[in-house]
């Protein structure tokens, strides 16, 4: 077989999107100022892309996953263990992981049908304000060493923030299962939930989750994190609420899987733990915040650095998806520019013989606040691709693209090819 190739996959986080009136009916992607990345739609492939299945919803992490050929139905256990391993925490057999946020609660009562939390099972309940305390940025780590070592009925509790008002949880002892609701009720204005284990195992795990949110909300209303952020007016981070909990998945290394090395450059907990997992080279990036803050020309040179080493570079820029979820288009419009500097100096940086694929992993529509199931434009940028008359990078100009309508688990296969790392299929 001839010398493998060189390829990039650039991931805009949460990129899809859907009209928006007050954009004259057009997308976030059609609105932006994008010269770098409509240069690669029109000297590229394009199509559109369904990370899962058309309709589906994905995770971050599902997302990824598929677009990397881990089928998430038969891989995924919960995005926990990812986050955990990504922000550089130990993952043992047995632990149960999730993903959290700092939140900001009140003891008003919830008056809503949900059953809350309360605290040490009396009193009212508490309802989110916050979901993300203000997107809090600074003392998060404090706050987790305040956490960091409780033990509840012989299980050690385990805390570490990560990227802004994201933190891990990790649950150790025995006899834990990891089959239980989330506390997290997923939107402002609504109650914490009380989580219940849905078989034998995960029923002490249940008990432990719900006593050490109840004890988070009463450490951290006291902290002196907390009590500047009330003299400044700023929401608190005074709870600690896990959601997405799993085991350590078994995956196939990356390498193994498709006959080349991988490397990440990427941003959040979330994505690293996913590269740690399958054995990939994990890159830091300086200045890579996972904010909107983001020095996206440093993950530019970080990822173009990164090729010199392996054969294949995944690239993430997280910035699009907090727009979207914060339903604010001017935001998301000023970070899928980021994006195109990004995808700009990539062009400057790798050589033009290397292949240049962008995609997002899901779509987050302003007008939804969450994920959606609505395909992405995708296009495929190199001297193997056959260009297709596309002229502009966006959900419907990707719609009359030569790649057609693609899923995820397509993905590795094609760029494979097009790198040259695709043995026959028959004689």
């Amino acid at each position: 077989m001839a010398k493998i190739g060189k390829a990039i996959l650039l991931i805009g986080d949460g990129l899809g999107d859907r009209p928006v009136a007050e954009l004259g009916g057009k997308t976030p992607l059609e609105a932006a100022e994008t010269p770098n990345l409509d240069r690669i739609a029109l000297e590229g492939e394009n199509g559109l892309l369904d990370p899962i299945a058309p309709g589906i919803p994905p995770g971050s992490d599902t997302g990824h996953l598929a677009l990397l050929g881990y089928h998430p139905y038969e891989v995924y256990t919960g995005r926990g263990p990812f986050e955990a391993l990504g922000i550089g925490m130990e993952v043992r057999p047995g632990d149960v992981c999730f993903r959290c946020n700092f939140s900001t609660v009140t003891d008003e009562p919830a008056r809503l049908p949900e059953p809350a939390c309360s605290l040490a099972g009396q009193g009212p309940g508490l309802v989110v304000t916050d979901r993300r305390a203000g997107r809090i940025s600074e003392g998060t780590k404090e706050l987790a060493q305040a956490l960091n070592g409780v033990v509840i009925e012989g299980v050690t509790c385990l805390v570490k923030e990560s990227v802004e008002h994201r933190a891990a949880l990790i649950l150790r002892g025995e006899g834990l299962g990891h089959n239980v609701t989330d506390v997290d009720p997923h939107e402002d204005g609504k109650p914490v939930l009380e989580s219940r284990g849905l078989d034998e195992r995960s029923r002490k795990t249940a008990q432990v989750l719900n006593e050490f949110v109840r004890r988070s909300f009463k450490v951290l209303s006291a902290h002196p994190v907390n009590a500047k952020r009330r003299e400044l007016g700023e929401p608190e981070a005074n709870i600690l609420l896990p959601r997405g909990a799993g085991l350590a998945p078994h995956l196939k290394p990356f390498s193994d899987l498709h006959g080349f090395a991988a490397a990440f450059v990427v941003e959040v907990g979330l994505v690293k733990g996913i590269g740690r997992y399958i054995g990939a080279e994990v890159v830091d990036a300086p200045g890579a915040t996972g904010g909107h803050d983001t020095d996206e020309l440093a993950l530019a040179r970080a990822a173009a650095k990164a090729l010199e080493r392996q054969a294949f570079v995944l690239c993430n820029l997280k910035a699009p998806d907090l727009g979207g979820h914060d339903r604010n288009p001017s935001l998301k419009i000023r970070d899928i520019e980021k994006l195109d500097r990004l995808a700009g100096e990539l062009l400057r940086l790798v050589p033009e013989d290397a292949l240049i694929v962008v995609t997002g992993d899901h779509s987050t529509p302003v007008s939804v606040g969450d994920h959606t199931g609505d395909p992405l434009p995708i296009v495929f940028h190199g001297p193997a691709v056959r260009r297709d008359g596309v002229k502009a990078f966006g959900e419907r100009a990707a719609g009359s693209g030569g790649m057609g309508r693609l899923s995820g688990s397509d993905l590795m296969n094609l760029i494979a090819n097009f790198m040259g790392a695709k043995g026959k299929f028959g004689a």
